[in-house]
């Protein structure tokens, strides 16, 4: 079985919304943005990335960008 060289990942910190509107952990940020942004994040769990989320960039980049745009917008909102 042959193991992969690389991930297809972006790791970004969200702790300037964590803690807000009810948002703390991770895990309940994850489900507000699947259910509300419609997007699908993972909450990390490695050490050292506690304040960030993992969100896979395997997709095209019309994807990418209106999947960031629902993010970012989520953010402001709740920031």
């Amino acid at each position: 079985m042959r193991r992969a060289a690389g991930a297809f990942y972006a790791f970004p910190n969200v702790s300037g919304v964590l803690g807000k509107n009810g948002i703390r952990p991770r895990s309940k940020l994850s489900e507000r943005l699947l259910a509300e942004a419609h997007v699908a994040v993972v909450p990390e769990r490695r050490s050292g990335v506690d304040r960030h989320i993992r969100i896979s960039y395997a997709a095209s980049m019309q994807n990418l960008k209106r999947g960031l745009d629902r993010i970012h917008e989520f953010i402001v909102k709740n920031s």
